[in-house]
Parts: structure tokens; sequence; C-alpha cells
């Protein structure tokens, strides 16, 4: 199976699926798979642009709009994960994964699926200390603070994952794990970005929540995006270990390292994207701690049986399939011959995916469900600790860098 990885896609998918096509006729061979590591930019009508936190000069339609309305129909399966310039209006209606358009899957706010026997899992957002132990408090229109903050990778995403103990193949975030830079070239690294040298030396540049994913999972893959730039390393897990061979890519512009493809052993195909069982039994079991609140909330000692729940997931997966619920539009396509804006209201609709998912599942529908205090449904409080956050225990790793370090090199400095 060859798959191709993609960096930051910032909305440009017209010219990544050109890339790849010329590279098949070039190399005469057959791309199975796309996956991009987040900043996709899945923006769907002008109303989306307002959940995007890009600076206003960044803030455009691009491409994906024709995707998603039908116009163009992707010529590759793509798999993504969110980074932190996303429409996240939209993503948020796909929290648990789904069809952000026909063929184009997003791999939700955490989540395993499989493609064949291939297993790929995935963690969107990037790490902040000041939001990491809060539940997802914010929900559609977004405000000035909600708008980034909804983006930050909370702990009960990173702790559904570390419950996965059945072997990953690719795994997909969008910061790098913290150290990463100590396993490749970090001083080639610095020469092409010599602001990273600080971060680097101490030890702040990074994701803690990946590097604590990547030792507990060992992937045989890892690919990451987000610091525009490629930076390869390899990762021995412990002498005589499995290793880690980490990419990360930039995003998509003339002359820029912003693609790779891999041959990956697998099963004869066609291949196509299928819920994963043990995912299912994850998701299951611990929607019942779903976090809504800002309160801070401590999953690390918080071990839920799944025995039964993965039986459960068995049975229904027998009845039903893993095929994932079909894709549904949630708001109105743009339209480029309007001059007057068709677009819905501003504001959260329910996507019909993510209620037949949840309906599949037998789980209540959480994601409109929006309160200050509210406290976790149907947890004991002796499972989960909460407490005050602390904004200054940990540095605060590069968050919008990304952006202004590209006005630098559009100045020419």
């Amino acid at each position: 199976m060859k798959i191709a990885v993609e960096g930051c896609m910032h909305g440009d998918l017209d010219n990544v699926y050109k890339t790849l096509q010329y590279l098949e006729t070039l190399n005469n061979i057959k791309i199975d798979l796309l996956i991009c590591c987040g900043d996709f930019q899945s923006v769907r009508n002008e109303n989306d642009l307002e959940s995007l936190n890009v600076p206003p000069k960044y803030r455009s339609l691009n491409s994906f709009w024709k995707y998603y309305s039908g116009q163009e129909i992707a010529p590759y399966p793509t798999i993504f994960i969110g980074g932190n310039h996303e429409a996240s209006n939209y993503l948020w209606e796909l929290y648990y994964g789904g069809w952000a358009a026909p063929n184009i899957y997003f791999l939700g706010f955490s989540g395993v699926v499989k493609f064949g026997n291939v297993r790929i899992g995935g963690l969107s957002g990037i790490y902040n200390n000041r939001n990491y132990y809060s539940g997802h408090f914010e929900r559609p229109p977004y405000n000035e603070s909600t708008i980034r903050s909804i983006y930050h990778v909370r702990e009960y995403d990173v702790h559904k994952l570390m419950q996965v103990q059945e072997p990953i193949d690719i795994f997909l975030s969008h910061d790098w794990p913290l150290g990463i830079t100590d396993c490749g070239d970090w001083k080639q690294l610095v020469r092409f970005k010599p602001y990273f040298e600080k971060e680097i030396q101490e030890r702040t540049l990074g994701s803690k929540p990946a590097a604590e994913l990547l030792e507990k999972l060992k992937p045989p893959y890892w690919f990451s995006a987000h610091l525009h730039c490629k930076f390869a390393a390899r990762v021995r897990h412990g002498e005589g270990g499995p290793v880690t061979n980490f990419l990360a890519l930039d995003k998509c512009l003339p002359g820029r390292k912003f693609l790779q493809i891999i041959e990956i052993e697998s099963e004869a195909g066609p291949h196509e994207i299928q819920y994963d069982e043990e995912w299912l039994a994850i998701t299951r079991r611990f929607n019942s701690i779903f976090p809504q609140t800002r309160q801070r909330m401590n999953f690390r000692n918080l071990h839920l049986h799944m025995e039964e729940c993965r039986q459960w997931v068995k049975t229904r997966l027998l009845e039903r399939g893993a095929k994932p619920f079909e894709f549904a539009r949630t708001v109105p396509c743009y339209d480029p011959s309007r001059t007057v804006s068709s677009s819905s209201p501003r504001g959260y609709t329910r996507n019909p995916q993510t209620e037949s998912f949840l309906q599949f599942l037998d789980l209540p529908y959480l994601l409109d469900n929006m309160s200050e205090s509210l406290e976790v449904s149907k947890t004991p409080d002796s499972l989960i600790h909460r407490g005050s956050v602390d904004d200054n225990n940990e540095n605060i790793p590069i968050d919008d860098v990304d952006e202004d370090e590209d006005e630098l090199e559009e100045d020419g400095k």
C-alpha cells in the first residue's frame, strides 16, 4: 500500500491532489491513501471563516468548499486531523470523527480507524497547558478567547488514546512530540529555523502529551506538521525495542517539502476507511465522563473496565458493519456566483453522522450542552480530581508562530 503524507493543508486541496496525480504519472505508481497532519481548513462557506483563527490576510475560502459541495470529488481517500488553524465550528460537529466531504474523513479530536488492515490513529489540535486539564467548554459561535482554546488538546482525549492496547501502524499529531529533536539532526534544523534553538535547549519545543503517547503506542510511523519544515527522526524504544520513524512535513507551497510517499505492507485491496473495534469500545466506555466544564480534571488514575464493552461493540459491528455513516451536508454550500452570502445563521448544527454514530453506540448527544458549573455525568467524584488551573506551572509551547514566521519569510527577513 502506498500512502501519501502531507504536512499542513491550509485549504489547498486542489494543488495537493494535482501534485499527487503528477507523481503517479511521473513514477508510474498508484497512491492508495492521503493523510494530512492538520491545518486542513475545511471551510465550507463564508460563515466558517469566523471560526478560523488566522490573521485576516490568511482568511480565505481556498478550495475545500468545492469538495464539500460536490463540485469536485477527492481523487484519493483522505484522512486528516485538526491543527490550530481550522474551521473549528465544523470540526466540532464531527468531534468523534466522520466524513467532512465525500472521500475526505476527519479522524476526530482523537481517534483510530482502519484502512484495509492498517490502523491509523491521531490527535487533533496543539498542546497548551492553560487548557489541557479543562473539559470541552467551548461552543460555537466562538469569542476571541474560545476561538483559540477550542483547538487546544485536552487530557480527556489523550487519556482515551492511552487506553489503546492493540498495535497502531501510523499515528498523526499536528505539533511534534516533545523531545523528538533529540532523535534527529536538530543542528541542521536550527540552521534553517534558528529561532527554534531556544525552545530545543529549554525542552519546550513540542507537545508533552504527544511524547507520552509516542512512548505508550510505539507506532512504526509518526507524522506531524505545524512548524512548516521537514524534519526526520528515529526513536528507539529501549535497547533492542521497536523503532518509530518520525517525519514532520511543510505546508503546500512551491519549493517546499510538504509531501512524502511511504509504502507499508498490507492486505490486498481494494481498501476503505472503516471504524476500529477497539476504539469504538473506548469511545463508548469513556463517553459517560465526557467533560463539559472549565474545571481542572485529571484522568491519569482513571481506568474503566473494557471487556464487556468490547464484546457489546463487536456484536453491533457484526450486525451493521464497520463502514462509517454517510456524509451529510449541514450548511449551505458556498456559491461563488452569488454576490450576497447564502450561508446559514451562525451557531451550531447537529451533524446527522454524529447523531447516527452515537445512536449506534447507544450514547447521549452531548456536544450542544454547555454549562460553566456542569458536573460530569454519571461519574463518581472520587474518580476525577478537580482543582485550580495554574497557568505558570509549565512553559507554553509554540502556538501561532507558524503564521508570524511566514510573514517574516515573505518580507525576506
